[in-house]
């Protein structure tokens, strides 16, 4: 649990990891375009993007996404003060809140070792097929 007035949480916006995951379609969830939004983001990344932007946030585990039950956690964060002023004066609103996480995931220091994982182990036994199959012509 990150900074602010804990007794105020439950006003604070919700945001979970779909709606910024770019493998989602709208009817999944997804709440910005796909040119925008970043792969398969972690409610880790959120929160450590929500530290970088100086916004307060709160990492609820316990909690899962409505349509995709099997998607748990969730990132509560903080825009305004008590007095109503912006944590962060480029970040006014629950859009801009999901396109700046978005734009930032991808360069999440612990993201790109897993990128790299993953291309390393597609490229590998996969390569050593033709490129010729299915059926032939008569």
């Amino acid at each position: 649990m990150e900074g602010g007035s804990i007794a105020n949480i439950k006003k604070w916006i919700v945001m979970y990891p779909v709606y910024i995951n770019s493998k989602k379609t709208i009817a999944e969830g997804r709440r910005i375009c796909t040119t925008k939004a970043c792969e398969n983001p972690t409610c880790i990344e959120i929160g450590d993007c929500c530290n970088h932007l100086k916004l307060p946030f709160a990492i609820e585990i316990d909690k899962a996404y409505p349509r995709d039950f099997m998607q748990r956690g969730r990132v509560r964060v903080s825009l305004k003060r008590e007095d109503g002023t912006f944590y962060n004066p480029a970040i006014t609103s629950r859009k801009q809140l999901m396109l700046h996480v978005a734009e930032l995931v991808p360069r999440h220091p612990g993201r790109n070792k897993k990128q790299e994982a993953a291309s390393a182990s597609s490229t590998g036994p996969s390569s050593s097929k033709s490129g010729k199959s299915g059926k032939k012509k008569r």
